[in-house]
């Protein structure tokens, strides 16, 4: 069977057409600019794979906030976020009326995560976390094979978490402040250092706070759902891969024997499928559609 995915981002759109064993048949990306052209785009790009291969479901993996529940009026639209022009803005009724077909959406997180456990480091999991630190903090959450579900998707990045000593950052979140997107995201690292934040070597102290934060939340999330892994990764991470031995240490330090964690001091990992977490997880979500 042939799937259709799309990933909304911030920045850009990645439209990739792919079969059940990832094998990539097509991938377009497109710029994120109005909500408006940036989905008219996306569904030319449908339509001609429509027309040939043709595909069996598409998926759908969006930044948020998003809604999620099909009995709201508002499902399949995007919330009140930040991204300049994009709050209510309806993405479902239009991207499914221009594949024909059935359709998954979630967060682009939760997508994630479910390629991981199909494809990558959550493989034979059904409980699992994948944390992406980029731009801002994200979690996708399994539970029992599922994502958490409840008035509103998992918004973990934003919980308050305590201070790393020292550390009196009042932090970026226009919402929060000092919450985990507040002090680790790449946009808290850029409000806090501006243009000098290329010139963090691995040795400064910011990341003994960043580090913190990190497992802080990393705790929260051991203590609320125990998922058997947690693969972390995002832009910061990924410029930064000297974080992911902190944030076990911290964490083990955090727990303090409270909770055994599974693995060898890794059960924190760089997810194994890297950049192409965020584009096959919207087909991982086409899979959950077909089915």
């Amino acid at each position: 069977m042939i799937y259709a995915g799309v990933e909304l981002g911030g920045t850009k759109c990645a439209a990739t057409l792919a079969d059940g064993d990832r094998q990539v048949l097509a991938r377009e990306i497109i710029a994120t600019a109005a909500p408006d052209e940036t989905i008219a785009r996306i569904e030319g790009v449908l339509a001609g794979w429509k027309s040939d291969p043709g595909f069996t479901a598409l998926g759908i993996a969006s930044f948020g906030p998003i809604d999620t529940d099909p009995n709201s009026r508002s499902y399949g639209s995007v919330l009140k976020t930040p991204k300049p022009g994009w709050a209510d803005t309806v993405v479902v009724p239009r991207l499914q009326h221009a594949a024909g077909a059935p359709v998954a959406f979630d967060t682009d997180v939760n997508g994630a995560a479910l390629a991981e456990m199909r494809w990558g480091s959550g493989r034979g999991f059904d409980d699992f976390a994948y944390v992406t630190v980029g731009t801002g903090v994200g979690v996708g959450l399994i539970a029992n094979g599922q994502p958490t579900r409840g008035f509103a998707h998992c918004e973990l990045g934003h919980v308050r978490v305590a201070r790393f000593p020292g550390d009196d950052w009042p932090g970026s979140c226009p919402y929060h402040g000092d919450c985990v997107e507040g002090l680790a995201s790449g946009s808290s690292l850029k409000a806090r250092f501006g243009d000098r934040i290329s010139e963090l070597g691995p040795d400064n102290p910011v990341w003994n706070s960043v580090a913190w934060a990190l497992a802080q939340l990393c705790q929260v999330i051991v203590c609320a759902a125990a998922p058997r892994r947690i693969a972390m990764g995002g832009g910061v991470i990924e410029a930064q891969p000297h974080l992911i031995r902190r944030v076990n240490a911290a964490l083990a330090d955090s727990l303090n024997g409270f909770l055994q964690l599974p693995g060898a001091g890794d059960y924190v990992r760089a997810p194994e499928l890297g950049g192409d977490a965020g584009p096959l997880g919207a087909i991982a979500l086409a899979m959950t559609a077909a089915r």
